[in-house]
C-alpha cells in the first residue's frame, strides 16, 4: 500500500509552468513576481500591506525585531506550537512567559493570559503571540482588547491558517492575518502549509510604519529612500568638495542592522500560483475534516478532536486519544503516517533549563500525552482517508 503521510504538498502542471516562466525570466531574486505576490496574498487575507520572506520562522525573527523587544521585557506565548513561535523571542534578546491552553480549542487561554499578567506584575511585559494552532483562529478581538488595556503588541502566528477566520464579539467574519487586531501576522509556506513555496513565508500587517521597517530589515537594513538617508548629498557623491541637488542612483544606506531573509522570485511565482487554488483547497480540507468528525465520532478510544468548527482552516486534524503511542505505531506499521503536535515548548530542554517544569502548564501537558494529528490534505483521496479512517476503527475494537 502506499504510504499517507499526515500532509503532503501538491504541484500542478500550472505550478511548474510559473515557476519555469520565472527561471527564464531576468530575475532569480529580488524581482516583480515578489511584489505581486506580496499584493495577492495582503488581499487573499484583507490586509494593507505584505512582506515575503525566506520562511516562517524569518517572518516571526523580523516581526519582533519591528515591534521591539529589549532584554529585560516578555512577551507571552503559547506551549502547543512550533519552537519557532517562542525562539523569535529569544532571537530578539527577550524573555518568554508561557499561558496555558484551552483544553477545548488548544488554543491560547485568554485567562491564563490575564494571570500570566496579573502574577507577573514585577515583570516589562512587551507582546503576546497567540497561535492559530491546527488552522483554528483564536477570537483576536478579546486579545486586542486585553491588549490594548496593558499596552502590548500582538503578534499573530497565522502560519496554520491562511484562509481561516473567527467571528468577532459582533458575528462578522474577520479573516486570519487582516490586521486588524494584531500588530502583525506571519505566515509559511512550507511544503505541508497551505500554501507551499518550498521555503517562504510573509507577514501581514496595517501600519504603514512598520511595513517600511519590514522591508528594510529583510535586506540588510539598507534602504534607497532618499527622504531617510542621514548622510550628506556630498558624501554621497563620493567628493566632499561637490555639492550636488540629488543623489546618484548608486547610493544606498545601511542605517540599522537588518538580515538577508529574501525570498526569490521563482518561489514568488510558485506562492502566485498556490494562491489561486488556495479557496478550493481549503473547502477539500474542510471536507475531510467533516467526514472524520462524523464517521469517527463513535469511536470509544477518542476522547476529542478538532471536530468541525467554523472559520478553521484545517492544517491539521488532531484527535485526542487512549493509547496513543499504540495507535501511532500501529497506524505506521500500515503505512499511515500520523504525527504529534506537539511536545510542548516549555519541556523542551532549552526551556527547561531556564525553569520551566512539568506541572507548569497542565492543560498543555495533559493534552500533549493524548494528541496525535492524522493525515490531512487537499490531495487526499477519498480512498486514502477511507484507509485511515478503518484503521483507527479496527485498532481500537480490538481494545
Amino acid at each position: 500500500m502506499k504510504a499517507i503521510p499526515y500532509g503532503r504538498q501538491e504541484i500542478t502542471e500550472d505550478d511548474i509552468k510559473a515557476v519555469t516562466e520565472a527561471l527564464q525570466a531576468d530575475f532569480l531574486t529580488q524581482g516583480p513576481r515578489i511584489l505581486k505576490f506580496e499584493q495577492e496574498f495582503a488581499d487573499y487575507v484583507g490586509a494593507d500591506y505584505a512582506v515575503a520572506v525566506s520562511n516562517g520562522t524569518a517572518a516571526l525573527h523580523l516581526a519582533v525585531l519591528a515591534l521591539g523587544i529589549k532584554e529585560d521585557e516578555y512577551v507571552i506565548c503559547s506551549p502547543i506550537t512550533f519552537a519557532a513561535s517562542v525562539n523569535c523571542v529569544k532571537y530578539c534578546g527577550g524573555n518568554v512567559l508561557f499561558a496555558d491552553i484551552d483544553p477545548q480549542t488548544y488554543l491560547m487561554d485568554i485567562n491564563s493570559v490575564k494571570q500570566v499578567i496579573s502574577t507577573n506584575q514585577d515583570k516589562k511585559i512587551k507582546g503576546i503571540i497567540p497561535v492559530d494552532f491546527a488552522g483554528r483562529v483564536p477570537q483576536l478581538d478579546e486579545f486586542r482588547k486585553l491588549a490594548d488595556e496593558y499596552g502590548l503588541w500582538i503578534i499573530e502566528d497565522a502560519c496554520h491558517a491562511p484562509g481561516g477566520h473567527f467571528l468577532d464579539v459582533n458575528q462578522q467574519e474577520q479573516k486570519a492575518g487582516n490586521g486588524k487586531f494584531a500588530n502583525a501576522s506571519v505566515f509559511s509556506f512550507h511544503p505541508v502549509k497551505h500554501i507551499a513555496t518550498g521555503e517562504g513565508g510573509m507577514i501581514t500587517t496595517n501600519s504603514k510604519d512598520l511595513y517600511d521597517q519590514l522591508m528594510e530589515l529583510r535586506t540588510h537594513g539598507i534602504t534607497r529612500d532618499q527622504s531617510k538617508f542621514e548622510n550628506t548629498t556630498s558624501f554621497a557623491n563620493g567628493n566632499s568638495e561637490i555639492e550636488v541637488d540629488d543623489y546618484p542612483q548608486w547610493y544606498m544606506e545601511m542605517q540599522y542592522l537588518g538580515y538577508n531573509y529574501r525570498i526569490t522570485d521563482f518561489q514568488a511565482a510558485l506562492g502566485s500560483s498556490q494562491l489561486l487554488r488556495a479557496p478550493q483547497n481549503l473547502e477539500r480540507r474542510k471536507q475531510i475534516a467533516q467526514r472524520y468528525s462524523e464517521e469517527l465520532s463513535t469511536c470509544e478510544g477518542i476522547i476529542q478532536s478538532s471536530g468541525f468548527v467554523e472559520g478553521h482552516a484545517y492544517h491539521l486534524y488532531i484527535l485526542e486519544v487512549r493509547d496513543r503511542r499504540g495507535l501511532y505505531d500501529y497506524l505506521r506499521s500500515n503505512q499511515i503516517f500520523a504525527q504529534i503536535h506537539y511536545i510542548p515548548v516549555h519541556l523542551m530542554p532549552f526551556y527547561k533549563h531556564q525553569g520551566w517544569k512539568e506541572g507548569d502548564l497542565p492543560f498543555a501537558e495533559h493534552y500533549y500525552s493524548r494528541c496525535i494529528s492524522i493525515p490531512m490534505f487537499p490531495s487526499m483521496t477519498d480512498e486514502e482517508q477511507t484507509v485511515v479512517i478503518e484503521h483507527i476503527l479496527a485498532f481500537y475494537s480490538k481494545k
